[in-house]
C-alpha cells in the first residue's frame, strides 16, 4: 500500500488520458452547487461570452441588467453596441485590475481621472471603448451614460448569487497618473497614445492574486451570499507588448492566471474553478478545438467545454435542449483588433 493505492482512475494519466479517447474523458471537474433560481452574472474576456450564451440557452436565471432598448430589434446590431454580451454593458474585462477598479468605481470608491476619449470629433467611454461604435456628440453625454451604467453594475453585484469571471490577460495599459487600467491601449479604438501619459503593465502573480482577493473581500461585504466561479480563457494573446515571443507571453499570462484561480479555489469554500483552459489547450486535445489560426476556439470546442460544464447534476438541471438557440451571438472580442494581418 502507498498513498496512491486507493486513488480513483481520474488521478492517473494512463487510465484518465492515455487509454481513453479524448471525447470520453470524464470527471474533469466536480460541478459546483447551482439551482435554477440562482441569479448568475458573467464578466471577463471574450471566452466568457460562451458561458453566458449557454446559461441563457439552457434556461438558467441569467442576469442581463442592461438589456437592449426596444428599437434595437436586431440582436447582432444590439451586440455591436455592447448589449447582451455580458450581464452589464461593460464590454470585455480582460484583467483582474479592470475588474477591481470597476467595482470600486461603481461603489464610489474611485473616479478615474481620464474617462473619455475622442476620435474624429466623437466621444467615447475610455473604460469600455468598444460598446459604442459611433460615439457621442460630447463628453458630458458619455459621462452621464457611464453613471447609469455604474448604477446597473452596482445593483448587479448586490443581487447576484453566482459571479462567473473568465480571466483572460495579464497585459494592459494604464493611465500613469492614477493607474487606471483600460481594456485596450489608447489609440487602438479611439483616443491617442502618448508615452508620457500611458504605461504598459504586465501583472505579476502577486498583482493578480491581490486584485482578486481585494475584489472578493469587497463583494462579500455588499453581498455576503455571493459565490464565484473562475475560469481561464484558452484563447492565446493576439499580440504582446512585451519583448517576448507571443507564444512565450501567452504561456506566462495563462500560467499566472491559472495559478491564481487554483489558489483561490483551494483557499475559499465559495470560490470554484472550471477547467475550460485545460480542456481546450492541453496537448491531449492535439489542437483540434482551435480554428486554423490556432487562436480562436471553434464551435466544436465550445460545445465540448460546455458539455463538461453542464455535467452531473447540472446536466439534469439545465438540459441542452431546454430552450431554442439564441441567434446572432457571435463573440465580440476587442483584442482581435490588434491583429495586423
Amino acid at each position: 500500500m502507498n498513498p496512491y493505492s486507493n486513488m480513483p482512475e481520474k488521478s492517473f494519466w494512463r487510465s484518465a488520458i492515455a487509454e481513453v479517447h479524448y471525447a470520453d474523458i470524464a470527471d474533469i471537474w466536480t460541478p459546483f452547487p447551482l439551482s435554477r433560481t440562482d441569479k448568475i452574472a458573467t464578466a471577463g474576456s471574450c471566452f466568457a461570452q460562451h458561458i453566458g450564451k449557454n446559461l441563457l440557452n439552457r434556461g438558467a436565471n441569467y442576469m442581463d441588467r442592461e438589456p437592449a432598448p426596444a428599437f434595437l430589434l436586431d440582436v447582432s446590431v444590439a451586440r455591436r453596441f455592447g448589449y447582451s454580451i455580458y450581464s452589464c454593458r461593460y464590454g470585455n474585462i480582460y484583467t483582474t485590475r479592470q475588474l477591481l477598479q470597476l467595482f470600486d468605481e461603481a461603489h464610489g470608491q474611485r473616479v478615474p481621472l481620464e474617462r473619455v476619449w475622442a476620435k474624429d470629433g466623437r466621444y467615447y467611454d475610455a473604460l469600455r471603448p468598444s460598446i459604442d461604435p459611433v460615439g457621442q456628440d460630447n463628453a458630458e453625454t458619455v459621462l452621464a451614460l457611464r453613471d447609469l451604467h455604474l448604477t446597473m453594475v452596482r445593483q448587479m453585484f448586490a443581487d447576484l448569487d453566482v459571479f462567473v469571471f473568465t480571466m483572460g490577460l495579464t497585459e494592459g495599459w494604464e493611465y500613469i497618473e492614477d493607474s487606471t487600467m483600460y481594456p485596450m491601449a489608447p489609440g487602438t479604438l479611439c483616443g491617442a497614445f502618448d508615452a508620457k501619459q500611458y504605461a504598459f503593465r504586465n501583472l505579476k502573480y502577486s498583482d493578480v492574486l491581490d486584485d482578486l482577493k481585494a475584489f472578493w473581500g469587497q463583494l462579500k461585504l455588499v453581498n455576503p451570499k455571493a459565490r464565484m466561479l473562475l475560469t481561464v480563457s484558452p484563447v492565446p494573446l493576439t499580440a504582446t507588448a512585451t519583448e517576448n515571443h507571443v507564444l512565450v507571453a501567452t504561456t506566462y499570462s495563462k500560467s499566472v492566471l491559472r495559478g491564481v484561480a487554483g489558489e483561490l479555489a483551494n483557499e475559499f469554500d465559495d470560490i470554484y474553478y472550471f477547467p475550460s483552459y485545460e480542456i481546450i489547450s492541453s496537448h491531449p486535445s492535439r489542437g483540434m478545438f482551435f480554428d486554423p489560426n490556432l487562436r480562436t476556439v471553434n464551435d466544436f470546442g465550445v460545445d465540448f467545454v460546455m458539455n463538461h460544464f453542464f455535467s452531473g447534476d447540472l446536466a439534469k438541471l439545465f438540459p441542452k435542449n431546454g430552450l431554442p438557440e439564441v441567434s446572432g451571438l457571435d463573440v465580440m472580442c476587442d483584442e482581435s483588433l490588434l491583429d495586423r494581418h
